[in-house]
């Protein structure tokens, strides 16, 4: 789909048309993923960067397809906590995490949407303590 096309859309239509596009297991997982989203934070707001995007407040998590998985990864997801350990790739880093689902998998729907409250939680603490920079002010040094 060319990207001026893209850009005309609503926020939502282009994730549509991915999910109608993949015509397999990979589109009923996303938008079940994307419902289940939408059940934990019904605020939560839909871009589209390439790959679907589900934000509050920051970015909470994208949704990415490849041929064996869907994969789901929070941007802050190394500080969300996972009690049920959901979180089974991108387990390295200092940053994000990430939930691969494969073909024929269960998804514990009540543990994802406690990743999604938590993350949402988590961006709007960030956004509340976060300093604003002054204009024009640069550090005493």
């Amino acid at each position: 789909m060319p990207e001026s096309t893209i850009d005309a859309m609503a926020p939502s239509e282009p994730i549509d048309a991915r999910i109608r596009e993949l015509n397999d297991w990979r589109g009923e997982v996303l938008a079940k993923v994307r419902a289940l989203i939408h059940e934990a934070d019904t605020q939560v707001e839909e871009t589209w960067r390439g790959v679907p995007v589900w934000e509050h407040a920051g970015i909470l998590c994208t949704g990415e397809t490849y041929k064996a998985a869907v994969k789901l990864t929070f941007s802050k997801g190394a500080s969300l906590p996972d009690p049920t350990g959901l979180f089974n790739a991108s387990l390295d880093g200092n940053v994000r995490r990430a939930i691969d689902i494969h073909e024929g998998e269960n998804l514990d729907e009540d543990a994802l949407k406690a990743l999604i409250r938590a993350a949402v939680e988590l961006n709007i603490k960030g956004k509340a303590t976060k300093p604003k920079a002054q204009k024009g002010l640069s550090p005493a040094g």
